[in-house]
């Protein structure tokens, strides 16, 4: 499967080269597009000390910051590239952690694209993965505290992938990437001084919309070094007012560890500046030692032309004692309220 996709990907890297002729205009035919977002928060957690183990906003009684994110892009003719980096603890701990310096680069996202046809695009470079419903920028979710799914999964991979557009109802992605997710480079390990990281990673997705408001994303991501993922995102803007999200995914094998769980996503709108949502999910990972969790996070989106409020409540509850209470015991269950605000431009 690797040797065919990238015989079929060296076929239309020849056809790009053979194309780039054609494009007549210059980098002055386009503009470059500026956006990115920055954020703040407050957390209390009701134990009195961090007690929940997911991703980002773990900062306990506190006045703390999460990232500014900043992010450019540019197409001219079939070319397009696209640059996205973060600076603070949002960002930083989880855009590019270690490379072979083992230094910190802060980099979200940094590839390049090219249309070979109106309906097929070939990218390669870093990209923020295709599976999971939640991402690293609070402005890409609606609830700021993030998932144990998002937490277990990939931020990001490396690699090139190729897209096919059958319709505006159907699409079809295909790629292969670096042995390890959320780096720029292959793992590095050494044999008698000799780098052996690999290309490895097998990744697909399939997008469907079935209906007008309804978006399906079927994605797989596989290799040896981090394991398998199979995983279900879909949203349904049901009314003007309500729409329903779900994640769903099941990792397998060796590398990160292997955990199974649901989300489900309700969010109704009661004005045009405020939207109310509640996070469902069930988790089971090995790393809590094979219990299950269940996370209760009830949420608002109070907006302000591009500024968002989000208070936050959240509740999670294990089937055995994985928390600590105010005195340091293990317990079932812990809580926590939030307050961040996201400018989004």
């Amino acid at each position: 499967m690797k040797k065919l996709l990238l015989l079929v990907l060296g076929v239309s890297a020849f056809s790009l080269a053979s194309k780039a002729q054609d494009t007549v205009k210059t980098t002055s035919d386009a503009p470059l597009v500026i956006s990115g977002s920055a954020d703040v928060y407050y957390k209390y957690d009701f134990s009195g000390h961090p007690n929940i183990p997911t991703s980002f906003a773990s900062d306990q009684n506190s006045f703390s910051i999460g990232m500014f994110d900043l992010a450019a892009k540019k197409k001219v003719g079939k070319a397009s590239f696209l640059g996205e980096i973060s600076f603070g603890p949002r960002g930083q701990e989880q855009s590019l952690p270690t490379g072979p310096s083992g230094q910190y680069y802060h980099i979200q996202n940094l590839n390049v694209s090219y249309d070979v046809t109106d309906n097929f695009n070939l990218a390669g470079g870093y990209f923020g993965t295709f599976v999971g419903y939640e991402v690293i920028s609070p402005v890409g979710n609606f609830n700021y505290s993030t998932s144990y799914l998002f937490t277990a999964g990939p931020f990001q991979n490396a690699g090139v992938k190729a897209t096919y557009t059958f319709s505006p109802a159907a699409s079809l992605m295909v790629g292969i990437f670096n042995d390890q997710w959320n780096v720029y480079s292959t793992n590095v390990v050494t044999s008698g001084g000799t780098s052996i990281g690999k290309i490895n990673t097998f990744g697909a997705q399939l997008m469907v919309a079935p209906v007008k408001g309804w978006t399906a994303y079927v994605n797989l991501l596989t290799g040896p070094t981090s394991g398998t993922i199979v995983d279900l995102t879909t949203a349904y803007q049901i009314t003007d007012a309500f729409k329903l999200g779900l994640n769903a995914a099941d990792k397998t094998g060796k590398g990160a560890a292997n955990y199974k769980g649901a989300a489900l996503y309700p969010q109704l709108a009661v004005s045009k500046a405020v939207t109310f949502g509640l996070r469902g999910e069930y988790f089971k990972q090995d790393v809590t030692g094979g219990t299950d969790i269940t996370a209760l996070t009830l949420t608002a989106n109070i907006k302000s032309g591009p500024l968002t409020f989000i208070p936050e409540v959240r509740l999670d509850g294990g089937k055995d004692k994985i928390f600590t209470d105010k005195d340091g015991a293990p317990t079932k269950t812990a809580s926590q309220f939030l307050l961040a605000a996201v400018y989004a431009f």
